[in-house]
């Protein structure tokens, strides 16, 4: 993280309570005057800035369609400001303004004059814009602060993840659950690619779409019309080793081996990269293995799914890595020893030998406390 970023962070608590200051604020002027009270002079500032601004241009000239607009505009305003409510804040003003605007003839020097002596009453009209635009600053720095404990609590899981990797026992005999594992995933990659060159693209694509029964074990789905060609030709009967030669055959070639070439081509060259592509790699078991309990559930489905292709031998193996499993503390220790050989760099192990992630950890987490502390202090309005 970069020290602009840090100090980003640290200014957030403090950045809120300015926000929530400006907020009560404009919140205290309104009640000050009343909501009631500022919507009346907000609509009437409203409505005397369009009666300017829209007349300006042609009740200031001198012909006798810019008189017609002069009468307009004169009695337009006055009957605005006669219809204000006596006791209005800067009833005064509107006042002075239209007195301004009683005479034969006006200029822009009055029209800009009626816009300065008014400036008071567009204090108190802005004040629900400034009151919007305080609680949308107020809402957006709770955010921040949200994306920033959001941050600070995977950053946080990291570190910790570091100290738990670097508590590791580096000797312990990860062997004893490598071996087994690294047997039964060669073992059933070469069943799988036996399976895949000997037997027929129909039994491979139907055990593919079996295992969908088997959440665990996650192969791509078969593409539909790849299987509905299989299922339904002659030529399905035959490796997919078969079928992806005749999909580079051209179709004078091809008539010699299917009834229809440009169904072989829609069917099997359309899906080449997925055929090509399928293989033991959702059956074999990851290194550094998952916890205990993943694993136990992975092998049980494994079991029931490499029975369906491979021979005693695979499933003897996959029982193996199964009975590893049986001691949980035992497998879950070799597991983090496991994690740690692969995961962590010798920079990261003398960190954590070091101190230096605990003290990493223990700045992480009072800025995580600060910032929730303010979150609370000051609650969404």
């Amino acid at each position: 993280m970069s020290e602009s970023t840090t100090a980003a962070r640290t200014d957030l608590p403090a950045k809120l309570a300015d926000a929530d200051q400006r907020y009560r604020d404009v919140e205290a002027r309104i009640e000050e005057y009343g909501e009631e009270t500022v919507e009346q002079v907000a609509d009437a500032y409203r409505r005397a800035m369009d009666l300017l601004d829209r007349y300006e241009g042609q009740a200031t000239g001198t012909g006798r369609e810019n008189f017609q607009k002069f009468i307009q505009f004169q009695e337009k305003f006055a009957t605005l400001v006669e219809n204000l409510p006596d006791e209005m804040p800067e009833r005064d003003a509107f006042e002075t303004a239209n007195d301004r605007f009683d005479k034969r003839r006006l200029n822009e020097s009055d029209f800009e004059y009626a816009r300065e002596t008014l400036d008071s009453a567009g204090d108190i009209a802005g004040l629900l814009a400034d009151r919007e635009a305080a609680l949308n600053e107020f809402r957006e720095v709770r955010r921040e602060i949200g994306h920033a404990i959001a941050d600070l609590r995977e950053e946080i899981a990291e570190r910790e993840r570091l100290v738990e990797l670097g508590a590791a026992d580096l000797d312990a005999p990860i062997e004893d659950i490598r071996d087994p594992i690294e047997t039964y995933n060669a073992a059933v990659a070469d069943a799988f690619a036996e399976f895949k060159s000997g037997g027929s693209a129909r039994e491979l694509l139907d055990f593919v779409a079996a295992v969908d029964d088997y959440p665990l074990v996650e192969f791509r789905d078969v593409p539909e019309n790849l299987r509905e060609y299989v299922q339904t030709r002659e030529v399905g009967t035959e490796p997919v080793s078969d079928l992806l030669k005749y999909a580079d055959y051209s179709n004078s070639k091809l008539d010699h081996y299917v009834e229809d070439p440009t169904e072989l081509k829609r069917a099997v060259a359309t899906n080449q990269t997925y055929l090509e592509r399928l293989d033991a790699d959702p059956l074999e078991i990851d290194w550094p293995p998952k916890p205990a309990a993943d694993l136990r559930w992975r092998v049980e489905e494994l079991v029931s799914v490499v029975a369906r292709f491979a021979d005693d031998e695979v499933v003897a193996d996959l029982r193996s890595v199964q009975s590893v499993v049986r001691d949980e503390s035992r497998f879950e220790r070799l597991r983090t020893a496991a994690e740690a050989e692969t995961e962590l760099s010798d920079a990261e192990r003398q960190k954590v030998a070091s101190g230096e992630v605990e003290s990493e950890l223990s700045d992480l987490r009072d800025r995580k406390d600060r910032l929730e502390d303010a979150r609370d202090e000051y609650p969404d309005r």
